[in-house]
């Protein structure tokens, strides 16, 4: 007996093409970059309430959660102006073909992983 009822389907066990993960990665450091402002905005006001406030928000991140937790907003920020720069071409049909979104979804994964790199190095 064939039903038409929907199937449901298991988005784990499904095999994405990298143009849609890079998409959706795009969307999630979107969110990584709006709750990391707080950190941000906290070190900034730290450091321009007073010179000890400044020395402090040095000492602050010169701790390696700190670092690490620059070094996660470091690499969403890149990302997303990568994988948006990346979109915004697609919005004037530039690179809309399916073989030209599979090699611009990967040249977003490398851009990212070389700028975080040299940007984490002059950080570090």
């Amino acid at each position: 007996m064939k039903t038409d009822r929907p199937v449901n389907l298991n988005l784990l066990k499904m095999s994405w093409p990298v143009a849609a993960i890079t998409s959706i990665t795009h969307r999630i450091t979107g969110v990584v970059l709006f709750v990391g402002v707080a950190f941000s905005f906290y070190a900034l006001d730290l450091a321009l309430s007073s010179p000890a406030g400044f020395a402090e928000s040095v000492q602050l991140l010169q701790q390696p959660l700190a670092k690490f937790i620059l070094m996660g907003l470091l690499l969403a920020l890149v990302y997303h102006i990568v994988a948006g720069l990346k979109h915004l071409m697609l919005d004037f049909h530039m690179g809309d073909e399916i073989r030209a979104a599979q090699i611009g979804a990967w040249l977003v994964i490398v851009l990212t992983i070389v700028i975080t790199a040299v940007l984490g190095a002059l950080l570090w």
